[in-house]
């Protein structure tokens, strides 16, 4: 009884060993396949990266086109504010659609960058703030066309990269409007 016993453990251990060298094995395949995907997501990590700054970007753009309607004093920098809320409100709508097609997480609140940065324009009124906006929609406008022109030259999704070139001649429109405004209420 005791021989059948033992000869029963080794069995078992014989068996129990050569499943785990088999799960090591397919532990070993899965691991270097997710590995392989991610170094083949490192332009699309770019692709999501690039979506989620503009989408801080473009809220904080609503906001202080917002503010700019009632902070404002210059009819110049209001109707920029009015611009800039309809224009990146629907470029931010274009780009939660194609986030959800892609599974890209977007944020929902300004970053802690973008928040102090809008605290600070909230503080200001008038004249003030109408030349401290306009100001900052040039230097803004100038990084966002930087900023997308790198993306639709070197993204990896061909949609997001269509859109950033689609969305390149309104964002020099705003730029020019921008410079425009900058220099009625530096006078």
């Amino acid at each position: 009884m005791k021989k059948v016993l033992i000869h029963t453990i080794v069995a078992f251990t014989f068996i129990a060993v050569s499943c785990n060298e088999e799960k090591k094995t397919e532990n070993t395949e899965v691991t270097t396949e997710q590995n392989e995907m991610k170094q083949d997501s490192t332009k699309a990590a770019n692709d999501g990266a690039f979506a989620v700054a503009v989408a801080d970007g473009g809220m904080l753009e609503i906001k202080l086109g917002q503010l700019a309607q009632t902070n404002g004093s210059s009819a110049k920098v209001k109707e920029m504010g009015k611009m800039m809320e309809t224009d990146h409100s629907k470029a931010s709508d274009e780009l939660i659609v194609w986030a959800m097609k892609h599974s890209v997480s977007l944020p929902t609140e300004l970053s802690a960058e973008k928040k102090q940065q809008y605290d600070e324009f909230a503080a200001k009124k008038g004249a003030d703030f109408d030349k401290t906006y306009a100001a900052f929609m040039v230097e803004d406008h100038e990084k966002d066309i930087a900023a997308f022109k790198k993306q639709a030259d070197e993204g990896s999704d061909t949609e997001l990269k269509s859109w950033a070139a689609g969305k390149l001649p309104l964002l020099e429109h705003h730029l020019e409007m921008a410079k425009a405004t900058n220099n009625a209420v530096k006078k």
